[in-house]
Order: C-alpha cells, then structure tokens, then sequence
C-alpha cells in the first residue's frame, strides 16, 4: 500500500484549515501549503463529497471544516481521495484470491486482512487537533 501524493497534499489541506481555524480561500490554502491551485481545487472537491470540507461562494466565500479537527482523522481524509486502505488488491473485493476460491482459507488473504486493518486503526487514531499535530 502507498499513499499517493494527492492524499498527503489532502492531509496538508486538511492540516492547513485546522490550524487556521476558520475559513479559508483555495488560493491562500495553495499558498500555504504549496500545492497548485488547480490540484488544491481538485482536492477540495474529493473532501467536499465526503464531508470533510464544505464550500463558500462570494467574496466572503472558501472553505472550511465541516466538523471539528478532532472529530477528522487521516483514514477519512486518505480515503477521500484515495479510496478505501487495503494492504493488497485481493482485499478489495473486486477480484478474486489467486490462491483459492475460498478466501477464508487463503493463509495470505488473512494476513493481508489483519495487516489493512491495522493500518486503518492507526490512521483512524490520528485526528487533526492541535495536541495530535505537535507532538
């Protein structure tokens, strides 16, 4: 598994508007955290569909948390734009194990399954607060 970049520039965004605390313009938060405009925007609009951020129009508009720092964690933010954490592909779903036709019996699927499950824990363990982000 890896995080792609448009997930850790997510994590920045998401970072940049928790320490601001209030709302924020897609230029500005591009400024602070030094990812395109345009990437920034895309962004945006993957944590817009999944709740993390809402927009504003006008002059006064931008966007800003939908709930608190603390209430968001990396798995949410990661997953927003990434899609779900599995370790492997055979974790999906979407194709099945190459071992067996039955995964309950696939020695490596269950440990690939215990492996994705940590990862997803610790991520969900990790919010946006002040007291998570600097120590």
């Amino acid at each position: 598994m890896r995080i792609t970049q448009e997930a850790d520039y997510a994590v920045r965004i998401i970072d940049c508007l928790a320490a601001s605390g209030a709302r924020m313009d897609a230029r500005s938060v591009s400024e602070k955290t030094g990812v395109t405009l345009r990437f920034t925007l895309k962004i945006f609009r993957k944590l817009g569909q999944a709740g993390i951020v809402r927009s504003f129009k006008g002059v006064q508009g931008g966007y800003e948390l939908v709930r608190s720092p603390k209430e968001i964690n990396l798995r949410q933010v990661i997953e927003a734009v990434d899609g779900p954490i599995n370790i492997n592909r055979c974790m999906t779903g979407s194709l099945p194990c190459a071992l067996l036709e039955d995964t309950r019996l696939c020695y490596y699927h269950t440990v690939f399954n215990e492996l994705s499950k940590t990862i997803q824990d610790k991520l969900e363990g990790v919010t946006f607060r002040d007291e998570d982000r600097h120590t």
